[in-house]
């Protein structure tokens, strides 16, 4: 088969990138994965190590690229006090400085290139700060909070004036998918979650507080929208919401969480995760050795997901977080999934490479 381009994928080994290194071999593409460490399982794509806050690093490792044709810029630094971080100084530096060592490595020896992706989501509405407009949409004024997002596209448009590539800024909301140590996987948190609960003989508990009208991205879906983005026109230079198509209450679908592990839903109980669950590492290295589970620790399984699942389930300053899709719906990207189906997915996939316990215990 002919190579229809190469695609460079910055930040392969994260939930975002693995998805879409998927989706771009699926259809034909030649894909160049950079990440510190390899991915794991191997991805099927070429890997390049490269460390990209560090600019010698870059251009030693990627200035010999030729032929690029595609960026998807799915790298993200984060602090380990994960909600913290999003509002400090040196976050927003690293995150701007790694776009900017990537491009400057890549960009003047690959004349070919013609389209560059980049994340945000949906703390470019102030999401992580209080209620955000019902529903949020991408013509809406930037929040006066410091944001990566806005130093990152800032400096993405002025790049790419005069030239012949564009970009497309996508902002989901939480992706489903996995990726080992995430700092924001969701999947990860919720499986090891009720997994333990299950061999301490506990009923499934929502460890949540309040109720909230939420929604998901699939990764898959959102890899399709990655690979829509950089061959539509009506795309070029644009953001757009993307999400899976319907909304949800985390409480409300708990019960799916219950039917991958095959235990009974008990009363609702808040709790801090990040605090309570590093704690069973012990009993999590039992469940690996019961069922011969992958030898990951509870730790690099979930990483510091337990904040991101507690932001998720417990922040008291709001009520809804619900993006428009009418514009990228408009544009001609229509796929959806849906997101009880989207959650049962995943956990019967960790299932199935043996990252999770089985259904049955």
């Amino acid at each position: 088969m002919v190579s229809k381009g190469i695609v460079l994928v910055a930040g392969a080994g994260g939930l975002v990138g693995r998805a879409t290194i998927d989706q771009y071999l699926s259809e034909g593409f030649d894909v160049v994965a950079l990440s510190r460490r390899p991915p794991e399982p191997p991805t099927g794509a070429a890997h390049i190590a490269v460390d990209l806050a560090d600019a010698v690093a870059c251009h030693a490792r990627l200035g010999e690229l030729r032929s690029v044709t595609h960026i998807v810029y799915a790298a993200l630094f984060e602090k380990p006090n994960l909600t913290d971080g999003w509002l400090e100084a040196d976050q927003i530096a690293v995150n701007l400085a790694m776009l900017t060592n990537l491009l400057d490595a890549v960009e003047a020896n690959n004349p070919s290139l013609r389209h560059i992706t980049l994340l945000q989501g949906a703390k470019a509405y102030g999401v992580h700060l209080g209620q955000i407009p019902v529903p949020a949409r991408e013509d809406a004024p930037r929040h006066i909070h410091p944001n990566f997002y806005w130093a990152q596209q800032d400096f993405l448009a002025a790049r790419q004036a005069g030239k012949a590539w564009n970009w497309t800024v996508l902002r989901p909301q939480v992706v489903f998918g996995f990726a080992q140590s995430s700092m924001m996987n969701m999947i990860a948190a919720v499986g090891a979650y009720a997994a333990i609960s299950r061999q301490l003989g506990l009923p499934l508990v929502y460890p949540g507080a309040g109720m909230r009208v939420t929604e998901a991205t699939d990764a898959r879906l959102l890899a399709r929208a990655i690979a829509w983005s950089a061959r539509t026109p009506a795309a070029a230079n644009q953001i757009f919401n993307v999400t899976n198509g319907d909304v949800f209450t985390w409480e409300n679908v708990w019960p799916v969480i219950a039917r991958a592990f095959s235990m009974p839903v008990g009363l609702p109980h808040p709790m801090p995760l990040r605090l309570v669950m590093p704690g069973h590492a012990g009993t999590w290295r039992a469940l690996v050795e019961r069922y011969g589970l992958e030898s990951l620790t509870l730790e690099a399984l979930v990483g510091g997901s337990w904040q991101f699942a507690d932001f998720a389930f417990s922040r008291a300053h709001s009520t809804s977080s619900l993006l428009s899709t009418i514009k990228i719906r408009q544009a001609g990207f229509d796929d959806c999934i849906d997101t009880e189906d989207s959650l049962a997915w995943w956990l019967a996939h960790l299932q199935e490479r043996r990252i999770l316990p089985p259904a049955l215990g």
